[in-house]
């Protein structure tokens, strides 16, 4: 079993950045591709980053490219999304969620999730 909390969220104006950081339980963590997704009011929950367990491969969504970054630190069982240059659209519930597959951007792939923290971003 894997838990997962997410932390960092928060208020921040168009342009600004934040850090999301996720924290996982569990002997497996270290075995597990992470995924960040996001879900604003009235839309479905869409993917956001994703990495593979040991970190070496990385996948944005294109609505994330250049932007953010996801990294993870296995020895801390953590896994961060960095955001730049935020905008009114990047306002949304953020989730972490894990999943022993290959790095993939589909939902239904992942078997954990956190319960997610708020991002607002101001215009």
């Amino acid at each position: 079993q894997v838990q997962l909390v997410e932390s960092g969220g928060g208020l921040v104006q168009a342009g600004g950045s934040l850090r999301l950081s996720c924290a996982g339980s569990g002997r497996t963590f270290s075995r597990l591709a992470m995924g960040w997704f996001r879900q604003a009011p009235g839309k479905e929950r869409e993917f956001v980053a994703a990495i593979r367990w040991s970190g070496g491969i990385t996948y944005y969504a294109d609505s994330g490219k250049g932007r953010f970054t996801i990294s993870r630190d296995n020895a801390k069982n953590t896994v961060d999304l960095q955001m730049n240059s935020l905008n009114a659209e990047d306002t949304a519930v953020y989730y972490c969620a894990a999943t022993p597959q290959w790095v993939t951007a589909s939902r239904g792939d992942y078997d954990y999730w956190g319960q997610g923290t708020q991002v607002t971003v101001s215009s």
